[in-house]
C-alpha cells in the first residue's frame, strides 16, 4: 500500500470511522506482551475464509451499490516475485453528485488477496484507464504503487480484520456525477502454487448518500516511514547487503517501487542516508488545516508495532494512534472518541518497529532466503504507513 514520496501520501480504503469490525480470534489482546508463538499466530497473512457479516441498515438518504470485477482474474506475479498489484475499472453509474459513507469490500478469494484500495477517477480520467485497460489482454492493468492515472483520489479500502466501514454522519467522500472507481487488488503469492492460485472476483458494497445532503468532504492522507532492517546475526546470504536487496525490490516492482526507499531517506533523514534499525520515523509538516476522525495503520508480517503523534517533543504533544503489538490480521482503523483539529506547521511523526527473527518463525517466510528488509511492495518486504482520514473546512 502506498503512495509517491516526497509527498508521501502513500497507496493503500475506505479507512475511516468504522463501527463494526471482525478480528482474527488467534491474534494477542491489545498490549499484550509478545511471544514467540503470538508472533506467529497474529501474523498469518491472509484474511481467514469466513461468512461476510451483514451491512448495518441504510441512514436516511442512503442507498447500496454493489460492484465486482468484471470477469474473474487469474493472478500471476510478474518478474520472479510473488505479488501482483492488479487495477480493475468499476463503474457505479452515477448521474447525480452523491458521498461515499461507507463501504464493505467483499473478498472473493480470502487465500491470495492481502489487500485492496478504491481510487476515484473523476470523469476525465476514466478514458486514460479505459486505455491502459485495453493494453493488456488480461483483465485490468498491472499497478505497483497506485492507481496509474495521474492523482487519483483514495476512497475506500480493505486489509486483514477489517469489516464494513462506516462513517459517523455528516462526513462522506465526495463522488462527482461521471467518476468511476479502479479497483486495486494486492495477491499475495507466497506459499500458494500452481492451481492452488485459482482465480479472483471479489467486490465491494459502497453506501452512497445523495448529494443535496451537508456533507463535510474527506480525505485520506497517507504517513510514510523508511524501513531498515537488516539481517539477524545468524542469517547469511547476497541479499543481506542493502544494495542487493534494493536491486531485487527495483527487479520485482519497477524503478519508480524500488525508489521508495532511497526516497523515504532522503525525506525522512533530512539527506542523512539511511540508519539500520529495528524502529524508524518520520516527521511530516501539516499543510493545511483539518479535523482528524480516524486513523490506522499499515505494515507487514514483520511488523510489531506502530504509532503515530501529533507535534511530539512540544507542550502539544499527544498520541493520535498507538498499536504497541501489531497484528496483521487486524488492521480495522481506529476512530477518534473525538475529532482533532490541526492547523498548518503543525507535525505528525509516525513511528514503526519490526522484528526480524519473525521470519524464521512463520511458515510463509521461513523458506525465504535472508534478505535486508526495505520498503517494498511485496508481502515479504516491508512498509511503515500510518492513515490519517480527515475532513477539511469548506
Amino acid at each position: 500500500m502506498h503512495r509517491r514520496v516526497p509527498q508521501l501520501l502513500a497507496a493503500a480504503v475506505s479507512l475511516a470511522v468504522i463501527v463494526s469490525t471482525t478480528s482474527c480470534a488467534n491474534g494477542p489482546e491489545p498490549g499484550a506482551a509478545p511471544s514467540a508463538s503470538a508472533s506467529a499466530s497474529s501474523h498469518g497473512g491472509h484474511g481467514a475464509p469466513a461468512d461476510i457479516p451483514a451491512a448495518a441498515p441504510l441512514r436516511t438518504g442512503e442507498r447500496f451499490v454493489n460492484l465486482a470485477m468484471p470477469q474473474p482474474y487469474r493472478p500471476m506475479a510478474p518478474n520472479g516475485g510473488t505479488d501482483e498489484y492488479r487495477c480493475f475499472l468499476v463503474d457505479p453509474k452515477l448521474t447525480e453528485q452523491g458521498y461515499l459513507t461507507g463501504s464493505q469490500f467483499l473478498p472473493q478469494n480470502a487465500e491470495i488477496v492481502h489487500h485492496a484500495i478504491f481510487f476515484r477517477l473523476d470523469p476525465a480520467e476514466v478514458s486514460p484507464a479505459r486505455e491502459l485497460d485495453a493494453k493488456s489482454p488480461e483483465p485490468g492493468w498491472t499497478c505497483f504503487g497506485n492507481a496509474g492515472i495521474g492523482d487519483a483520489a483514495w476512497v475506500a479500502h480493505w486489509a486483514p480484520g477489517a469489516n464494513e466501514t462506516l462513517l459517523a454522519p455528516g462526513i462522506g467522500y465526495p463522488m462527482p456525477p461521471g467518476s468511476q472507481l479502479v479497483m486495486q487488488v494486492h495477491y499475495n503469492l507466497l506459499g500458494v502454487e500452481g492451481d492452488e492460485v485459482g482465480s479472483d472476483q471479489s467486490g465491494i458494497r459502497l453506501r452512497l448518500l445523495d448529494g443535496t445532503a451537508t456533507v463535510d468532504p474527506l480525505v485520506t492522507e497517507l504517513l510514510s516511514a523508511p524501513v531498515e532492517l537488516p539481517c539477524a546475526e545468524d542469517e547469511r546470504g547476497e541479499l543481506c547487503a542493502r544494495e542487493a536487496a534494493v536491486r531485487d525490490v527495483q527487479r520485482r516492482f519497477g524503478a519508480e517501487s524500488g525508489g521508495q526507499a532511497e526516497q523515504l531517506n532522503d525525506f525522512c533523514n533530512r539527506g542523512r542516508g539511511p540508519v539500520a534499525g529495528n524502529t524508524q520515523h518520520c516527521d511530516h509538516e501539516i499543510r493545511e488545516a483539518g479535523l482528524i476522525h480516524a486513523l490506522a495503520g499499515h505494515m507487514h508480517l514483520l511488523g510489531r508495532a506502530i504509532k503515530i503523534e501529533l507535534n511530539p517533543g512540544t507542550a502539544k504533544a499527544r498520541t493520535l494512534l498507538d498499536i504497541p503489538t501489531y497484528n496483521f490480521d487486524e488492521q480495522s482503523t481506529r476512530p477518534l472518541a473525538a475529532p482533532v483539529a490541526v492547523k498548518p506547521g503543525d507535525v505528525y511523526r509516525v513511528t514503526c518497529t519490526h522484528d526480524v527473527t519473525l521470519r524464521q518463525r512463520l511458515p510463509q517466510l521461513r523458506a525465504l532466503p535472508p534478505r535486508y528488509v526495505v520498503w517494498g511492495e511485496g508481502t515479504s518486504d516491508e512498509m511503515c504507513l500510518g492513515l490519517v482520514i480527515l475532513s477539511r473546512p469548506a
